[in-house]
């Protein structure tokens, strides 16, 4: 009898012990609109999967849903806020009008580069300028991409006037309202529709970063680029509050020490690097390249994007938000920023 105690104790034990064990390793399901194969995915999002991994000594993991295969890319935002996902990272721009303090770091001349974007946009949300925007999740990290320029299948677009009627891919309202300003017909659809609606000639060209030529195969459709920094889209890496209130402290310590500026600058080294990358493709292509500095100031440029700007911004007054002191203290944050990374 004694013995038979014995062993149901020691079977009640091990139970217990397995039970702990099994609630302490989490996976966490992480979205994403990204090829698998990309660069962003691999070096971002694995990245950080595996970080995550290492620091918690095997009791956190990410399971990686790439390319909208967990949620589409407009609905990764709601999926992680729902717990669809645990975690999902996408563009704030593919939820029109709900991020609109955060798009603000989209305007030209917010950042020049990547990493300084990433630096802005992160030290936005860590200033608190943009908490009202993110109530339903936990931000993780904020990233953009390199300024996006226009790229056409068979037009050389060397003033605003080349883009009259052209229907050309936009990313967000932002950039959008831009184009509509310079005479094109902008059309909005995510990242990754672009290839076959080129193929099938809906669109004539799209306005993005190198890196996204690179990432999505584009530069095997177009032929001309102009290098016109009109916008940066900006992205987020966000946390279903649930799913985070749920892992035990030492599983939070892992996710609190692994988000942030360190992530978001290392995201934006990435897209930086990729950039590079996706321009030199190009020009191994033999493709013509179109250069327009300081588009800001130039003559044919600084019209339309300055118009863009000052109606973006009358339109949040309008609203009730504080778009110019956001627009501010983003400009403050990118000479900071490039000071820092000088």
């Amino acid at each position: 009898m004694k013995t038979m105690l014995t062993r149901c104790f020691l079977a009640a034990a091990v139970a217990g012990v397995t039970a702990a064990s099994a609630q302490a390793e989490t996976t966490l399901r992480m979205a994403h609109f990204w090829p698998g194969a990309s660069g962003i995915n691999e070096d971002i999002f694995e990245a950080w999967a595996e970080t995550i991994e290492e620091v918690s000594g095997g009791d956190l993991t990410v399971e990686m849903f790439p390319s909208g295969t967990l949620a589409k890319p407009d609905a990764i935002y709601e999926a992680a806020a729902n717990g669809i996902a645990d975690i999902g990272a996408t563009a704030q721009g593919y939820t029109a009008g709900r991020f609109p303090l955060s798009q603000i770091v989209e305007l030209p001349g917010v950042a020049t580069t990547a990493t300084q974007g990433a630096c802005v946009l992160q030290t936005l949300y860590d200033d608190g300028h943009l908490d009202s925007e993110y109530e339903d999740t936990r931000p993780l990290f904020m990233f953009t991409t390199g300024p996006g320029g226009i790229h056409t299948i068979d037009t050389d677009v060397q003033r605003p006037e080349d883009l009259e009627g052209l229907r050309i891919r936009r990313p967000t309202a932002v950039a959008g309202q831009m184009l509509d300003n310079m005479g094109a017909e902008p059309v909005g659809m995510p990242a990754p529709d672009i290839y076959t609606s080129m193929q099938r000639g809906v669109i004539d060209g799209l306005s993005f970063p190198w890196e996204g030529l690179k990432g999505f195969r584009i530069n095997e459709l177009v032929n001309y680029h102009t290098e016109v920094p009109f916008y940066t889209l900006i992205f987020v890496a966000t946390m279903n509050q649930r799913a985070y209130d749920s892992l035990t402290p030492e599983q939070q310590a892992v996710i609190n020490d692994n988000a942030g500026m360190k992530w978001a600058e290392n995201a934006g080294e990435v897209f930086d690097r990729l950039d590079v990358e996706g321009k030199q493709e190009a020009v191994d292509a033999g493709h013509t390249i179109r250069e327009i500095d300081n588009p800001l100031d130039h003559p044919d440029w600084q019209k339309p994007l300055r118009d863009g700007i000052e109606s973006y911004l009358t339109e949040l007054e309008e609203r009730g938000l504080p778009g110019r002191e956001v627009y501010d203290a983003a400009l403050e944050a990118s000479e900071s920023c490039a000071t820092q990374q000088g």
